[in-house]
């Protein structure tokens, strides 16, 4: 059995839909006020529901009771209830999760993580490190899956990339590239992770197949059939101002996120697919398939 915290997410649905498609057994953990939809959808696919909450440590040590692995991909950045943090979702919640997991017996923990930064720190980052430095010293065998930039999050209107529009907001110049990465090929590392021994007490580093640019994504776009893209652009020092000057924690997280997107986030996945192999989502068939459903 496989735990599945944050299942409900983006990504952490991804992950279940994937695993039962493999025939593993699932185990979700849900929050009482989790949208039903959702609940409805696991429960479809047959995934075993339990309640629980990152800040309840008695509902964790529920949720771990007889499982064999654990994957967490919860977090308090997109989705918020009451009571929820940085601190106490994404730090404290993750640790006593990986306690939990620990005192359960569980014999393998996947972590999903993102990459850093080291000249640019902030409670998210901090949060993750954190984490990732309790499970390495846990004694349970982990996989910290550090991923780039999501394109399906960070290309997307929501964060002002409106490209089918005409119209894209661009952190930094815009010069440095990032390997974009698409969520269900994250899914899909953190899924195979499972099964592949090697994958254990390793940290992967995911990206997309291509390290591209703001603007060279953009440049994409056009090709791609989008409208002339006016470009609107947020500079380093608005962010490096952003991040200095906001007191609640995840809006000082989101400023040092677009503090790092403006800085550049390259992958090497040389050794991430030679562990892994499969073929990763490029930014311009995201792109194309987006403006077709357009």
């Amino acid at each position: 059995m496989t735990l599945v915290v944050g299942a409900t997410g983006l990504l952490g649905m991804e992950i279940c839909r994937r695993l039962r498609a493999a025939g593993r057994p699932v185990r979700a953990m849900v929050r009482r006020t989790s949208d039903a939809g959702k609940r409805a959808e696991l429960d479809a696919l047959g995934v075993q529901l339990v309640e629980g909450d990152l800040k309840d440590s008695a509902s964790l040590q529920a949720a771990c009771s007889g499982v064999e692995s654990v994957v967490s991909t919860a977090s308090s950045t997109l989705s918020r209830q009451e009571g929820d943090s940085i601190e106490t979702v994404d730090e404290q919640g993750q640790l006593a999760l990986i306690d939990a997991a620990t005192a359960a017996g569980a014999e393998h923990f996947v972590f999903i993580s993102f990459r850093e930064n080291p000249g640019i720190q902030y409670p998210l980052t901090q949060a993750k490190r954190a984490a990732e430095a309790r499970l390495k010293t846990s004694g349970i065998a982990y996989t910290i899956v550090q991923a780039s930039y999501f394109m399906e999050v960070w290309l997307t209107p929501m964060l002002g990339f409106d490209y089918a529009n005409g119209k894209v907001r661009i952190y930094g110049e815009g010069t440095n590239p990032v390997s974009w990465v698409s969520y269900p090929d994250v899914a899909r590392f953190a899924a195979a992770a499972l099964d592949v021994p090697a994958a254990r007490n390793r940290v992967l580093h995911v990206g997309g197949p291509q390290a591209l640019s703001p603007r060279e994504v953009v440049s994409i776009c056009e090709a791609a059939g989008a409208p002339t893209i006016a470009k609107e652009h947020v500079t380093e020092s608005q962010l490096r101002a952003q991040l200095d000057q906001a007191t609640d924690s995840l809006q000082k997280s989101f400023a040092g996120l677009m503090l790092q997107y403006a800085s550049g986030d390259a992958v090497d996945m040389t050794a991430t697919l030679e562990l892994i192999p499969m073929q990763l989502t490029s930014v311009r068939d995201y792109v194309a398939s987006c403006l077709s459903r357009a």
